[in-house]
C-alpha cells in the first residue's frame, strides 16, 4: 500500500484528475485486506480497489 500512496502523490502532481486504483488478487483481499488495521488504512486514505481473480483473469469487484 505504501507504493500505491507514493504513486498517487506523484501522479497528483502531473495529472490531478486521474483516478488510481489498487489492484489485488481476490485471495489477498479475503485474507489480508480484511484485517481491521488494513480496513482503517483503506478508509483513511480513501483507497480505491480492483479485486481480480488471477486464475480466471477476471475482475471480481470494484470498490470505490
Amino acid at each position: 500500500m505504501g507504493q500505491y500512496l507514493n504513486y498517487c502523490q506523484a501522479l497528483e502532481e502531473q495529472e490531478a484528475d486521474r483516478i488510481v486504483y489498487l489492484a489485488i488478487p481476490v485471495e489477498t483481499y479475503q485474507d489480508f485486506f480484511q484485517l481491521p488495521f488494513i480496513q482503517r488504512s483503506l478508509k483513511r486514505y480513501q483507497v480505491k480497489l480492483i479485486i481480480y481473480n488471477p486464475k480466471l483473469e477476471v475482475i471480481s469487484e470494484w470498490i470505490n
